[in-house]
């Protein structure tokens, strides 16, 4: 198959860590008799330095004309940085939010996966986390109190504050369906995360994934409250597959995921629309503190080329195969420093992109 990718660098490691995970798709190509085509686009600050603005229209129609986006991060350090001495609408970050919103990406997903070679990270008790677990978070993107009004007034001479948090079915049910067909190419279960038990959207919330699960006979769905499952996480996470969330309760249980996981550099994430077209990134930020030291941490960059195999391409052999070199790297001892302990190998990015790409031609 042939396939067209824009590469957005980005900022701070960005660059770094786009070149490996390009790296590992070339080697997938290679050796699965593909055929992808690159466009490299500007986004955030050195769209900034070069435009005067952090994504250009021109570059988001070129990202709309792919048919899958690879991003590796974007902004600087906040406190010195000349990138954030304007408007909040030209900062860095804002192209991330234009480009999701001019993608029509409503659907993010976050693997937590605690790979056992990694699992002395983790903070949890080894009797918690056994072998390790494998966790994709379902976050709905563009809806509820984020995307709702927003208001502070002075009533009486008292200032009152308003946030709306907001669903129409509609936006509820296409997330459910993209975390029903997640859950098919995984254990077949999902938990819908709400707070039916207080909020009048999370009622609906619950209504329409139940007529969602209708269509879908092998997967199991279950529910259970938000606090509930932010202590479940902690007591045992290998009980989940698949949880699907709105985007407030997704943003929260999504950081408590990776955090049990012990590295967010190992972290990747997709933002997913109506059709095939995705946008791909590691959880991470840009991490200018060391950028060009050569050191920074690839495989969430890479783990998210994974993604955009498996969900913008139908590849899924071909993502199980990167997967699965990263976990024989690891296995092996090779470590990049973040995720360094006593008695491994400490690589550099290029080298730990060598390995990878080694192990997938075997």
């Amino acid at each position: 198959m042939t396939g067209k990718i824009a590469l957005i660098p980005g900022d701070g490691i960005g660059p770094e860590i786009v070149a490996e995970a390009k790296k590992v798709l070339d080697t997938v190509a290679k050796k699965y008799g593909h055929e992808f085509e690159y466009e490299t686009l500007l986004m955030g600050g050195c769209s900034i330095d070069a435009y005067g603005e952090p994504l250009t229209e021109e570059s988001l129609e070129k990202a709309k004309a792919s048919d899958a986006v690879l991003l590796g991060a974007v902004g600087g350090n906040v406190g010195n940085s000349r990138w954030y001495q304007v408007a909040p609408n030209l900062r860095p970050e804002a192209g991330l939010l234009k480009i999701r919103k001019g993608l029509g990406l409503f659907a993010n997903i976050r693997p937590a996966k605690l790979f056992s070679q990694l699992k002395d990270a983790c903070p949890l008790k080894p009797e918690i986390i056994g072998d390790g677990f494998d966790i994709v978070m379902m976050r709905e993107l563009t809806g509820g109190v984020y995307f709702g009004e927003h208001k502070t007034e002075e009533i009486d001479g008292i200032r009152k504050s308003t946030d709306i948090m907001a669903y129409d079915e509609n936006e509820i049910k296409r997330i459910a369906v993209k975390a029903f067909e997640v859950a098919r190419k995984r254990g077949k279960n999902v938990t819908s995360v709400d707070k039916a038990n207080v909020l009048d959207t999370s009622r609906l919330w619950r209504a329409v994934v139940d007529e969602v699960a209708k269509d879908y006979p092998d997967v199991t769905v279950k529910h259970m409250l938000v606090d509930n499952c932010a202590m479940q996480l902690v007591m045992n996470p290998r009980q989940f597959d698949v949880i699907l969330t709105e985007n407030m309760f997704g943003d929260i249980l999504s950081d408590e995921a990776s955090m049990i996981t012990g590295s967010i550099g190992m972290l990747s994430s997709a933002s997913l629309g109506a059709g095939k077209l995705g946008l791909y990134e590691p959880s991470h930020g840009s991490a200018p503190d060391i950028a060009g030291k050569g050191i920074a941490n690839p495989i969430a960059t890479i783990l998210s080329a994974a993604m955009l195999l498996r969900y913008s391409f139908d590849l899924d052999e071909e993502a199980k195969a990167v997967e699965t070199a990263v976990e024989e790297v690891l296995k092996a001892g090779y470590r990049t420093i973040d995720i360094m302990s006593e008695g491994m190998t400490q690589v550099g990015t290029v080298s730990m992109g060598d390995l990878i790409a080694e192990k997938i031609l075997g």
